[in-house]
């Protein structure tokens, strides 16, 4: 009487159990995944992450989630924070912008008050990125001052 029942069990959940797999097993495409882009060889704390040494592979993980990169252009130039092994997804938060100034260098320096603006060599005592506040030494008078890095390597120094 027990094995009838458990038959019958079985034999109503058979259909709905087939069509669970069925959907579950379902191949999800490329176009809807997307891709994601792999380092071909080991990229070491800052080197600089260039197009030939890079891939873009289908993602089929469906489990695949967070801030990885997708496109080749999105990371090429870039550098590296972290170690990035081939064939493991590069996350956007591994990479970084290249500086613009670097410390030691020789840059201009730039204050400007109202139509008044006056230059001077200076030093950057650290490494600075475009619209970064970095400190930088003025190399006539020794003095240090604080200034915002200009995109084309200038520093304009800030008011107090």
């Amino acid at each position: 009487m027990m094995f009838c029942r458990v038959r019958s069990i079985l034999r109503r959940a058979a259909p709905a159990a087939i069509a669970l797999l069925a959907f579950a097993s379902a191949p999800v495409s490329a176009t809807e995944m997307g891709y994601a882009v792999v380092p071909t060889t080991t990229i070491y704390p800052g080197e600089t992450v260039s197009g030939d040494r890079l891939q873009e592979v289908e993602v089929t993980n469906p489990n695949l989630k967070g801030d990885y990169a997708k496109s080749i252009g999105q990371v090429s130039g870039m550098i590296s924070k972290r170690t990035l092994l081939p064939g493991r997804t590069i996350s956007v938060s591994a990479l970084r912008e290249p500086y613009t100034v670097t410390r030691g260098s020789s840059i201009r320096m730039i204050f400007t008050v109202g139509e008044m603006t006056i230059s001077a060599a200076g030093s950057p005592l650290e490494d600075g990125m475009t619209g970064q506040l970095i400190r930088v030494r003025n190399m006539d008078s020794g003095v240090i001052v604080s200034g915002t890095v200009l995109k084309d390597g200038t520093i304009h120094v800030a008011t107090k």
